[in-house]
């Protein structure tokens, strides 16, 4: 695959002297040659990548051709290829790999990137050929999917303030390359705080943890150079197993408290200058564009249009959960003292009794469930579940030049042996990795160019002891069954244009695919299948199976409420009309004492590690998106119960055509009805939580 051509004097330079982003990259899938890329390549990459780009631009608006689509928005389309491949590779690694000098690299690229990008948003001789055409949408022979591209492109141009005067413009550019900056230092320092806190333990410790997790917390001591000890850190599968089994309140409270005191701990690390800043800045971009506020901006392109639709949904499930939580409360205080605890449940100690009263309500035990939940057989169960509802399969790759030893490749082909995408994995956490998991592309799949998409999944599981299998919890399993349905919506992608391509849809529509791929993972037949212990080999009983089932809304009042709280301060802090006073921490606090949060229970994300809404502007004031997105999945897997087949092929052909491959060639609730056949019934939603 050809990034661009090299430069005429290449063929005198040393290879350590090439930079092999200016090379043509012929390897395997097109793979970017990860081994030969050093930190110093980047920002020549990215100057030239920035360089070209804006001599493609100014071809575009320089061609003496009345503006058409295909000289126009087509052309745009095809334009960036090399910055984009720098970019697909650079942030893909400082998200999974990163380091100092990529770390100083991002701070130094992002506001220029911010500024390039805003350049070309707000290029009016540009932004009038693109109005051209589309003044003229109704008379031209356009396909859906070209006049779905045209709207868009249109759009983007409008809400990037290209229709604003020459001083608001250039405060708009200073504001996009101050957020850039921003957003690149609150993810650094968060990772910071993540990779430099570590609990060691001793034997005496260890009080209640399986010996899974003490053989995860022995690996991950030794990797920190004090084999002999226990290490638990702050990568949410160390840390919440320890919160769910320890015997300590002690440890447990000292666990807790690191970990929802990332981004807030003090010194050069700490979020909360940036957080206000950032929140400030947001509100007056937004109204520069005329807005009433940065909510009502973001969600104006959004399936929920306006921000008292998301209010009103948040509203109507914050009610019953935040009762139910309660009760569930009042279960966990009896569990602790019946157990001879002399105590008051807080947040630190929610976990840990809540595992008591599952065992105790449903005879559930999470060690005795990972027991059966080896990694890798969760994985091919996913991979399973793919292949009978969409007819691809999954075949491991070796020996592939990959950017960490630990990544595994796999080769996806189609029921007729045709390459479909390349899917990378990357499981483990590690103190280089970003915590949560994601789905990323190194690259996207491109009709225009005939290119199929390199997708990677990233996780941060703990690893086993060594020498033996990583087993993994429910909670983690469905985090790889979530994650590898946006995979899906990558590597299944079948569109013309790049700009729609995959996972390019609404913020509220993404999480669809994904949420919807994890009810299979709960499905008996899966479940049967795929589970294997540990030390016998056999599959999980059904008995087992039936136990999980019927405690699948267990502790759903609090899992509800510590989401939905995040989802409201989200909102509540991009409706202020923020001033140089905007204290973010007081403004949670505040939020949450008007909603009545429960004592006992955290915020998913508190806001000074608030990845998803402050590390850039991907989910803010839209972190609801899940939420909305589960009224689709909740309504969505009933169309295969209905039929009693949870395979149903024709069924799985309609999610396929209009939502999997689909991208965003429609609008979002014109996809699902297309997949449905009527709208979302939000009834569902509740049922799903049992909160109905």
């Amino acid at each position: 695959m050809g990034i661009s051509s090299p430069a005429p004097e290449a063929a005198s330079l040393t290879q350590a002297q090439i930079n092999p982003f200016f090379e043509d990259w012929n390897g395997p899938f097109g793979l970017p040659p990860f081994a030969a890329i050093r930190p110093e390549h980047y920002v020549a990459a990215f100057e030239r990548g920035m360089q070209e780009h804006d001599r493609e631009i100014a071809a575009i608006v320089g061609d003496p051709a009345p503006a058409r689509f295909e000289n126009t928005v087509e052309a745009l389309e095809r334009a960036g290829r090399l910055l984009g491949q720098v970019g697909a590779v650079f942030w893909n690694l400082t998200g999974t790999d990163t380091t100092a000098q990529l770390q100083e690299i991002e701070r130094e690229m992002a506001p220029k990137l911010a500024a390039h990008y805003s350049a070309i948003g707000m290029n009016e001789a540009l932004f009038r050929r693109v109005e051209a055409v589309w003044r003229e949408r109704e008379l031209l022979d356009l396909t859906a999917e070209q006049r779905r591209v045209l709207d868009l492109t249109y759009e983007s141009f409008v809400r990037s303030g290209v229709l604003l005067s020459s001083e608001q413009k250039k405060r708009y550019a200073e504001i996009a390359q101050r957020l850039a900056t921003l957003g690149a230092e609150f993810s650094q320092n968060v990772l910071a705080d993540e990779s430099g806190w570590t609990m060691f333990l001793e034997e005496a410790d260890l009080a209640g943890l399986p010996q899974s997790l003490r053989d995860g917390a022995a690996r991950a001591s030794a990797e920190r150079g004090k084999p002999g000890a226990y290490a638990i850190t702050l990568s949410r599968s160390s840390v919440e197993p320890f919160l769910t089994y320890s015997a300590r309140r002690d440890l447990r409270e000292k666990a807790f408290a690191a970990w929802t005191m990332r981004g807030q701990m003090g010194g050069q690390s700490d979020n909360s200058a940036i957080m206000a800043e950032t929140i400030r800045l947001r509100d007056e971009s937004a109204r520069m564009l005329g807005y009433r506020s940065y909510a009502h901006y973001k969600l104006e392109d959004q399936m929920a249009k306006t921000p008292e639709h998301v209010r009103a949904l948040l509203d109507s499930v914050w009610t019953p959960a935040r009762a139910r939580a309660m009760r569930e409360r009042d279960v966990l205080q009896e569990i602790a003292a019946e157990n001879g605890d002399n105590l008051e449940i807080a947040a630190h100690d929610w976990r840990y009794y809540s595992e008591k009263a599952r065992n105790k309500l449903h005879n559930l035990d999470e060690a005795e469930i990972r027991a059966y939940l080896p990694l890798e057989s969760v994985i091919q169960a996913a991979f399973d579940v793919a292949h009978k509802l969409f007819g691809v399969s999954f075949r491991e790759v070796k020996d592939l030049a990959l950017y960490h030893p630990e990544v595994r490749a796999f080769d996806v082909v189609d029921a007729a042996g045709d390459h479909v995408a390349l899917f990378l994995g990357d499981y483990f956490a590690r103190p280089s990795k970003r915590g949560g998991a994601w789905m990323s592309n190194f690259r996207s799949q491109d009709g225009l160019r005939g290119e199929r998409p390199i997708v990677v999944n990233v996780m941060n599981f703990s690893k086993g002891a060594e020498g033996s299998d990583a087993h993994i919890g429910l909670d983690d399993a469905r985090t790889l069954f979530h994650e590898f349905g946006h995979a899906l919506h990558g590597m299944l992608s079948q569109t013309t244009y790049p700009s729609i391509s995959g996972t390019s849809v609404a913020r509220d529509f993404v999480e669809f695919p994904s949420q919807l791929y994890e009810h299979w993972f709960l499905r008996p037949e899966v479940l049967a299948r795929f589970t294997r212990h540990e030390k016998t080999g056999a599959p999980m009983p059904a008995e087992l199976v039936s136990r999980i089932q019927k405690a699948r809304n267990f502790n759903q009042g609090f899992a509800t409420v510590e989401y939905c709280s995040s989802a409201i301060v989200d909102l509540d802090l991009h409706l202020l009309n923020a001033d140089e006073n905007l204290d973010v921490l007081a403004q949670e606090k505040q939020t949450l004492a008007r909603i009545g949060m429960p004592r006992e229970i955290a915020m998913r994300h508190r806001c000074p590690h608030f990845l998803h809404i402050f590390s850039g502007p991907g989910y803010a004031a839209g972190y609801y998106a899940y939420l909305w997105s589960e009224v689709l999945d909740a309504d969505g897997f009933a169309a295969f119960t209905e039929k009693h087949n949870v395979f149903d092929a024709d069924v799985a052909a309609r999610l396929q055509k209009y939502v999997y491959a689909a991208g965003g060639r429609e609008k979002p609730d014109e996809a699902y009805r297309n997949f449905r056949g009527r709208d979302p019934d939000s009834h569902a939603l509740l049922e799903k939580r049992g909160l109905a």
